[in-house]
Order: C-alpha cells, then structure tokens, then sequence
C-alpha cells in the first residue's frame, strides 16, 4: 500500500469513527476522542519543530554554494532572473485568483465553533502596512525563529548566505558543511514523521468529524477542487509569458512541454520529468545547450513555480474554515514568503505544508489544519507538478531567448553538442542524493 493510500484510508477511517461518535456519543467514545486528540498535536508540533532549521539551512547551503560555481554564473543570473519572474505572475495568481475560487466556501458558525474547540486559536501577529514593511528585517533574528515569523527568518538567512559568499574558501566550506549536515538531520526527522502521517492524520480527523460530521468532508473536497483550479490557472498563464518572453509559439511550446507534463502528472515528481523536458528542449524548441545542460537541472532541483499558488490557497482555506479573518497584508505576506521560500521546498512528500504551517500560525491560524491538508494533498500534488514543470521549460525558453538576444549562440552552436550529457549527470546527482523532487 502507498504512503498517500494509507494517508486517505487514515483520513477516512477518521471520519467514519468520528460520525459514529458524533451519532452515538456515548461516555465512553467521547473519552476516546478524548485520548487520541492529543495525538494529532503532537504530531503537527513534531512538523513543526524541524521547519526553523530545515529552511535556514537549506537557504544558506543553497546560496553558498552556488558561488562556487564560476562557469554558469551568467546563466545562473538569468535563471534567477527567468525564476522570480515566472514566481512574480504565480504569486499575482495567487492573490487575485485564490480568494476569488474560495469566495463560495461557507463554514457556518456552528461548525466553526466546533473545530475551534478542537484547535484553540494562537495569537495573531498580522500588523499594519508600515510595520509589516518595518518587520521584514528581523531586529533578533532568534527571536524571529521562536515566533514562527518566517519571511523575516528567511530574509536574514538570505544577508548570511550573501555575507557568507565574501568569506575565505576555506572558511566558507566549513560552515556550509555545517548547515548541510542540519538540513540533512532535519530531512531525517521529518521523513520520520511523515511515515507517521496516517496516525497523525487519524488523530487530526476523528475530533474533527466528531464535532462537525461529515460537514469537514465537504469543505476538505472545495479546497480539493478550488486548489486544482487556481494551479491550472497558473499553467495556463505560462503559455503567453513564453510566447512574448521567448518569442516561441504557443503550439510550438505546447508540443514540446506536454510529453513532461503528462510524466509529471503520472509521477507526481519533477525530477523523474527531466528526461522529457531535455527531449523536448533539443528536438522542439531546438534550445541551446546552455538551457538543456544547465537551466532544466536547475530548475527541476530547485524552482517549484506552484509555490505561490499553494501557500495561498492552504492560507486562505484554513482562515475560512476556522473563521479567521484574512487581511489584504496578510495575502501579500504569503505571497511573498512563497517566492522566496520556493528554491529551498525540501524535496519530500507534502514538503510545501511544512514551509506553511509556521506561517498560518502567526496569523492566529491553527496548525492543526495542515494536517488535514496533507491528508488531501495527492491529487493538488499532481497538477502542482504539471505547473513547476512547465515553469521550469519556460524558464529553459526565456533564458535562452536572452542569450539570443545578446548575440550568443544558437541551437547549432558547439555547446549544443552535450546536453543530454549534462543533464544526465545533474539528474544522477539529485537521485544520488537520495531526494525524490516532488512538487511539494
């Protein structure tokens, strides 16, 4: 049985055992649900307790180490360049389309009560504007980290990791091996605790269903279908940004993309889509081997455009269902954090959700939440995967429509000669490394 068929059973089975509670509440089933609750607590703390370092160090790691690699730095600049861009229209996405598709959600009061009762509020940290603005630069970083404020977190591992770039060789390796030693730790844990998901997710649901019955099924299948529409408005945007970035046809980029979109959708994995996307890159788009042997691995390995996307949708379901209210600064917020915590998504089943979960939090949403989202979370999974895909072909597009631009060489240049080559051995890499890239 796969990990994701054991998560829903576990999530059904909850639900079922909760309606029973729910029409015979008996003494003696309310004392269970009384047992197991805590249970689910304390499995979204053990999520919660690995993001701080997990995402601190998987910047830093990222950013350092990217220095050393001198004979791509220009491709890297207009990767990067491609990246936040495409990030930029995911994130406007986000915030126009989100609360658009969940305007028709309605939780009534009485079913809000209920799942307050089982996950008490935490304090809201959402500001005005100008302090939003003022808290971006975290006065104590550390103090950052225990409030769960990620984007200022994320915002001082960013100034460590390009202070660190300025640093001696020497000295600089030894720090990054450091923090490559706590992201690898903190990825062990968590894949500990996401075996655990079925307990957790059982435990999470069966208070819930016994409060609120099958009302929780029904809001759970709206940001099922709410979420799925948000990400294919986001693959649908990608197509003209190509069109006039890359000055490549829409056909054209349809055709050569869709074979790694439907591997993607099939695999639920980017990095098993790089095969597909080099095919499609050589022999469609005839792109140099700049884009093929370099830009793709890197963005399989590291840009998840759907981020954006995502983070709102969780947000904005969660302040819904709990009744919480979701201010304009909070979206932009979200939709910040998204893009600049998206290069460093740990590459793990439900690895998104974690990034998330201390961002709800500080905007007095319950944690707790995530975990039902893990439980639903296959079927976003595969269109997000069809999204970061085709984000990362047209970044491959873009960036080797600027070299164009500037004069570089085409698709017949010398360079073209070996992309395969070196995309296999990036795709060798990351597998080697034991990650399997999900879209989350």
């Amino acid at each position: 049985m796969s990990a994701t068929t054991r998560v829903f059973g576990a999530l059904v089975l909850g639900l079922i055992a909760g309606a029973v509670v729910l029409a015979h509440p008996s003494p003696a089933l309310l004392t269970l649900v009384r047992i197991v609750e805590p249970i689910g607590t304390l499995w979204v703390n053990a999520i919660r307790m690995t993001v701080v370092p997990l995402v601190v160090s998987l910047l830093i790691t990222g950013v350092a180490s990217s220095g050393s690699v001198g004979t791509i730095r220009a491709i890297g600049a207009r990767a990067l360049g491609a990246f936040v861009g495409l990030l930029a229209v995911s994130a406007l996405i986000g915030v126009i389309a989100v609360p658009w598709l969940f305007a028709g959600l309605q939780v009534d009061d009485a079913t809000i009560v209920s799942l307050r009762g089982t996950a008490p509020l935490p304090p809201a940290t959402a500001s005005g504007f100008a302090e939003w603005i003022t808290g971006i630069v975290p006065a104590n970083p550390i103090r950052a980290a225990a409030d769960g404020a990620l984007l200022p977190l994320v915002v001082f591992a960013l100034a460590f990791a390009l202070a660190l770039l300025t640093v001696r060789a020497d000295r600089r390796s030894l720090l990054v091996a450091f923090f490559t030693a706590v992201a690898e730790t903190m990825l062990a844990i968590v894949r500990v605790v996401i075996a655990l998901a079925p307990i957790g997710v059982f435990a999470l649901m069966l208070p819930v269903a016994s409060r609120t019955g099958l009302t929780a099924a029904g809001a759970l299948a709206y940001y099922v279908v709410a979420t799925a529409l948000a990400v294919m408005l986001g693959i649908a945007a990608v197509y003209p940004i190509v069109a006039l970035a890359a000055r490549v046809p829409v056909s054209r980029f349809a055709r050569a993309v869709f074979p790694a979109q439907v591997v993607a959708a099939a695999s639920s994995s980017s990095l098993a889509s790089l095969p597909a996307l080099v095919d499609g890159a050589e022999r469609r788009l005839r792109l140099p081997g700049s884009a093929t042997g370099v830009v793709l691995p890197l963005a399989v390995s590291s840009f998840k455009l759907a981020s954006p996307i995502l983070w709102q949708a969780a947000a904005v379901f969660l302040a819904r269902l709990y009744g919480v209210p979701f201010s304009p600064t909070q979206h932009v917020t979200v939709a910040a954090t998204a893009m600049l915590i998206s290069f460093s998504t740990p590459g793990i089943p439900h690895g998104w959700l974690l990034g998330v979960t201390p961002l709800v939090a500080s905007m007095g949403i319950p944690p707790e939440g995530i975990g039902l989202l893990i439980a639903v979370d296959a079927v976003p999974d595969i269109f997000a995967t069809t999204l970061n895909v085709t984000g990362d072909m047209a970044a491959a597009a873009i960036v080797a429509g600027r070299f164009r631009s500037a004069g570089a060489s085409g698709p017949a240049s010398a360079e073209a000669s070996a992309p395969t080559t070196a995309a296999a051995e990036a795709a060798a890499l990351h597998e080697g490394g034991g990650r399997s890239r999900r879209a989350t």
